[in-house]
C-alpha cells in the first residue's frame, strides 16, 4: 500500500461508498428529523455526503438502544474472553478494511493520508488489539479484614458511555475512547465532530461485524448544540468522555451539573512548549522533532508544540533550520504521496488560523510562510509559517491557534525559560532537549504538564497515559488508567461463620 501512486489513491477515493447515516441499535437508520448536513472534502470543497444530523430524539434512541443492550448482559456480563475475541476480531477487521479508514480521514478532514495509513488507521487496530489483550489481564481486589469477614473490591462497568471527539484525528479518537469503554464492558454511544463522521460510522459497522451486540456501539453524527449537547445533559447517560476546545469542554462539566452528575472526563487544549538549550548537541534533529510537532496533521493537533524557547546562543542557527524545514513542506493534495502536509479541515478554521497570522505580521518577525494557498485552484490550505523574536505575552504565544504556526522565543536562562513554559493556562505536554541528563530531570520535574518528551517529541504509547493539567482538562486516554474512568469500584462485603 505504501507504495500507492497519487493516481493509485485517487482510483481508490473515487470507489468509496460513504456510510451517511446514523448508526443505531446495530443499524443504519435516517436521522429522526429527516436533516441532513454536508461532509465537505477540505482539498477540494466537493460534497462527500450528506450526513444525517441527529438531535435529542436520535440521541435518546441510541442512549436507549445502548442500555437495553447494557442490561441484557450480552456484553457488559460476558466472559472477558469472549470480549477479547471479538475486540480482537475488529482489531483485524480495521487492518483488513486499513485502505478505506485512511480515505475516509483524509477525504473528511484533510490529512494526508499517507499518515492515516501508516499512523492513524493501524493505530486504531493496534489499541483495539491492545486493550483486548487486557481485558482478561486486570484482577479485582481482596480487601485486608479480620476473621469472618471477606472484603471483595471489583472494577464494573458503569452502564452507557457516551463520547464526543474532534475533527483532527476522527478514527484514533473514536478508538481512543471507545477501546477502552468497550473493553470494560460498557455501552457506548460517539457523537463524532460534524467536519469528520465517515469513518467513526464505518467503525461501527465493523464493530458489528466483529461481533460485538447491536445496541452496544452507536454512532449518532450532528452539530455540538443537537447531538452533543443533548448526549450531556441525557439523565441515562452514565458517563461522558470528550476531547476538543477548553470552552465546550467547561460546556460539558455544566451539562453534568444541569443532569445526573455524570462523570465527566475532559481531555481539552494546549500550547505546548518546546525548551531547546544550547547543550543540546544534535540541533538538526531537535529541529527535524520541532518541525514534526508544530507542521505534522497541518498543526492541528493538541498537543502540538506551537511555541519553542531557544536559549539565545544558538537561537539564530536554530531559526535558520526551522525556515528551511518550513520551506521543504509545503502543502499540497493529500491524496499526493509526495505532499508534505495536507489541508485545513474546514473554511473557517482556515480563515481562524490567518486571523493570528495577520495580526502575528504586525507584532513579530514573520521569518517563514504566512499566507493560505491553493492546490489546483482549490482548497484549505496554509503554508507552514514561523514567527521569530515573538514576546511571550503575544497571542501567538498564548493562544491556541491549532495550525501550522510556529512562534519562536529566545531564553537566557533556565529558570526563566521554564517560567515561560509554565505560564500558561494550558498544560498538556512539553518537550525539552538537552544532553545534561541532571537538567533533563530537572526541568522534566519543572514543567507542568501532562507528558513530557525529553530529546523527542510529543511521545505516546499505548502503555501510558495521554492527558493534561490546568485547562488542558484532567482527562486520561490510552494505557490502563483510563480503564479508571469507565469503570466504577464496587465493594461487596461478606460476613461469614468462623
Amino acid at each position: 500500500m505504501l507504495d500507492y501512486t497519487h493516481d493509485d489513491w485517487k482510483s481508490r477515493a473515487a470507489a468509496l461508498t460513504f456510510r451517511d447515516q446514523a448508526f443505531v441499535d446495530g443499524k443504519f437508520v435516517d436521522a429522526a428529523s429527516g436533516k441532513t448536513f454536508d461532509s465537505i472534502n477540505p482539498a477540494t470543497g466537493e460534497v462527500l455526503a450528506q450526513v444525517a444530523e441527529c438531535d435529542e430524539e436520535d440521541v435518546n434512541r441510541a442512549v436507549i438502544a445502548a442500555r437495553r443492550a447494557f442490561d441484557s448482559g450480552s456484553w457488559s456480563r460476558a466472559a472477558p474472553g469472549d470480549r477479547k475475541a471479538v475486540m480482537l476480531k475488529l482489531a483485524d477487521l480495521i487492518r483488513e478494511n486499513l485502505e478505506e479508514m485512511a480515505l475516509l480521514d483524509s477525504l473528511d478532514m484533510g490529512k494526508l493520508v499517507t499518515d492515516a495509513a501508516t499512523v492513524d488507521a493501524p493505530g486504531s487496530a493496534h489499541f483495539f488489539q491492545w486493550y483486548a489483550e487486557a481485558i482478561d489481564k486486570i484482577y479485582d481486589e481482596v480487601a485486608p479484614t479480620g476473621p469472618g469477614d471477606l472484603a471483595l473490591i471489583k472494577r464494573v462497568p458503569l452502564g452507557v458511555v457516551g463520547a464526543v471527539t474532534p475533527w483532527n484525528f476522527p478514527l484514533d479518537m473514536a478508538t481512543w475512547k471507545g477501546a477502552a469503554a468497550l473493553a470494560a464492558g460498557n455501552s457506548f454511544v460517539l457523537k463524532p465532530a460534524e467536519q469528520s463522521p465517515l469513518s467513526a460510522l464505518r467503525l461501527a459497522e465493523l464493530a458489528v461485524e466483529a461481533g460485538i451486540p447491536e445496541g452496544v456501539f452507536n454512532v449518532v453524527p450532528g452539530y455540538g448544540l443537537g447531538a452533543g449537547k443533548a448526549l450531556g445533559l441525557h439523565m441515562d447517560v452514565d458517563c461522558l468522555a470528550f476531547t476538543g476546545s477548553t470552552a465546550i469542554g467547561k460546556m460539558f462539566m455544566i451539562y453534568s451539573g444541569q443532569s445526573n452528575l455524570k462523570s465527566v472526563w475532559p481531555e481539552t487544549g494546549g500550547k505546548s512548549p518546546n525548551l531547546i538549550f544550547a547543550d543540546c548537541e544534535d540541533l538538526d534533529a531537535a529541529a527535524d522533532m520541532a518541525a514534526f510537532g508544530i507542521f505534522f496533521n497541518q498543526g492541528e493537533v493538541c498537543s502540538a508544540n506551537s511555541r519553542i524557547y531557544v536559549e539565545r546562543s544558538i537561537k539564530d542557527a536554530f531559526v535558520e533550520k526551522m525556515i528551511a524545514r518550513a520551506e521543504a513542506m509545503q502543502p499540497g493534495d493529500p491524496l499526493d504521496p509526495t505532499s508534505k502536509m495536507g489541508a485545513i479541515v474546514n473554511e473557517r478554521q482556515t480563515q481562524g488560523i490567518m486571523r493570528f497570522v495577520e495580526e502575528g505580521k504586525k507584532t513579530a518577525d514573520l521569518v517563514a510562510g504566512g499566507e493560505r494557498v491553493t492546490v489546483d485552484g482549490k482548497g484549505c490550505f496554509v503554508q507552514p509559517t514561523i514567527f521569530a523574536d515573538v514576546a511571550h505575552d503575544n497571542p501567538l504565544a498564548r493562544d491556541e491557534i491549532f495550525g501550522p504556526v510556529l512562534s519562536i522565543i529566545p531564553f537566557d536562562t533556565e529558570s526563566e525559560a521554564v517560567a515561560m513554559a509554565n505560564d500558561s493556562i494550558y498544560g498538556l505536554a512539553a518537550s525539552v532537549w538537552t544532553d545534561n541528563l541532571n537538567r533533563a530531570h530537572r526541568v522534566a520535574d519543572a514543567l507542568y504538564a501532562g507528558t513530557v518528551s525529553v530529546n523527542t517529541m510529543d511521545a505516546l504509547s499505548a502503555q501510558t497515559p495521554f492527558g493534561g493539567m490546568k485547562q488542558s482538562g484532567f482527562g486520561r486516554d490510552l494505557s490502563l488508567h483510563s480503564l479508571d474512568k469507565y469503570t466504577a469500584l464496587k465493594t461487596t462485603w461478606i460476613k461469614y461463620r468462623t
